[in-house]
């Protein structure tokens, strides 16, 4: 019974060094398979920095008008068309002026007829102050004389304002450009009935354009008159960036939007209204963790790096990706660290503890 038992422990024995020889093999064999691989490093940065916010808007002119006049008359001739350009005081629509030439003879008839009456007027009311001084006239003679010749000064006065507002109209029988400027609408024809208030030619100035920006309530603050801004028209490339000055700022909200109205002169520059365009605010400074785009390897729809640790062995990471940058980087949104190091042209991903020997 003893030997028996001899026999078995020493069996025991035997299986577990067998076991412990087999296992260091398999180890040491693993160990064997991992090749050293050779690549550059990268060490993770981080970038401190403002994402711009892009705002958009509507190039309008610096003048735009509806030009009336303020005859009443058919219109005898229109001598400009859209897209014409036109000079400060050019004759653009010509209304009939008979109507308004009768108007202005009627107030200087008048003005003669109250001239006359007040020469008259002046007369009696000098020789009631001479027929005063020898008693031969009374006080109130006197006063009488003073108001009729008073009331017919006046008469004159407002017999003269009638005629230079008549010939004031009249002179509006030839409309005129108001300002150097660019006909946009012709309104009326020929033979169309011009009366007061009803628009003729709609025009716009030549120069001095201005982009209206739509900025939201939480941005406005970013915005100070005088500031500068680079104005950029997405489906004109060819006009290029055009520095723009914050002219003026509305000081009122949209209600329905709450957005504000940011208007940014630009300068001189040609450019066509009613165009979309756009323009860059400096938003807030953020950070973030960006590595060369060159170390990332995707596998089934995973983001992969291979990352050399302290002791020079590889670690293959996964990693979320964000944004590509400039100069072949990409920014990391999970899985790094700053400062950690990268490999650069690794074959792919690898099995955790391969060396990993840096390329000079």
């Amino acid at each position: 019974m003893r030997s028996h038992t001899i026999t078995m422990v020493s069996l025991l024995v035997l299986a577990t060094a067998l076991a412990t020889s087999c296992s260091r093999g398999r180890s040491e064999r693993a160990d064997a398979q991992l090749q050293p691989i050779t690549g550059h490093v990268a060490a993770v940065e981080r970038l401190s920095e403002s994402r711009p916010i892009k705002v958009y808007g509507i190039v309008q002119p610096a003048r735009q008008s509806f030009v009336s006049s303020r005859v009443i008359g058919p219109v005898i001739a229109v001598r400009v068309a859209a897209g014409d350009k036109v000079a400060k005081g050019q004759p653009m629509v010509l209304i009939q002026p008979q109507t308004i030439e009768g108007q202005v003879a009627q107030a200087k008839g008048a003005l003669a007829q109250a001239e006359a009456a007040f020469a008259l007027a002046e007369k009696n009311f000098h020789r009631f102050e001479e027929l005063h001084k020898t008693k031969a006239a009374s006080d109130l003679e006197l006063d009488m004389a003073r108001m009729q010749y008073e009331r017919a000064k006046g008469a004159v006065a407002q017999a003269k304002g009638a005629v230079q507002s008549a010939s004031s109209v009249a002179g509006e029988a030839v409309v005129r450009a108001p300002f150097p400027a660019r006909i946009v609408e012709k309104l009326v024809e020929v033979g169309d009935l011009a009366a007061p208030g009803r628009p003729l030619v709609r025009l716009e100035s030549l120069t001095g354009r201005k982009i209206w920006l739509t900025v939201r309530e939480a941005d406005i603050r970013r915005l100070s008159p005088g500031q500068v801004l680079d104005v950029r028209f997405d489906n004109r490339p060819d006009l290029g960036a055009i520095r723009g000055t914050v002219d003026e700022i509305v000081p009122a909200a949209d209600p329905a939007t709450h957005t504000f109205t940011v208007k940014v002169g630009l300068g001189r520059t040609e450019v066509p209204s009613g165009i979309s365009g756009s323009a860059e605010l400096p938003g807030d400074t953020v950070e973030r963790l960006v590595i060369p785009a060159s170390a990332v390897h995707r596998r089934g729809g995973l983001e992969l790096v291979v990352v050399r640790d302290a002791d020079g062995t590889a670690r293959t990471r996964a990693v979320t990706t964000g944004q590509t940058l400039e100069g072949g980087r990409i920014e990391v949104l999970s899985g790094l660290h700053e400062g950690d190091q990268v490999v650069l042209d690794a074959p792919g991903p690898v099995a955790d503890g391969t060396p990993v020997e840096v390329a000079s």
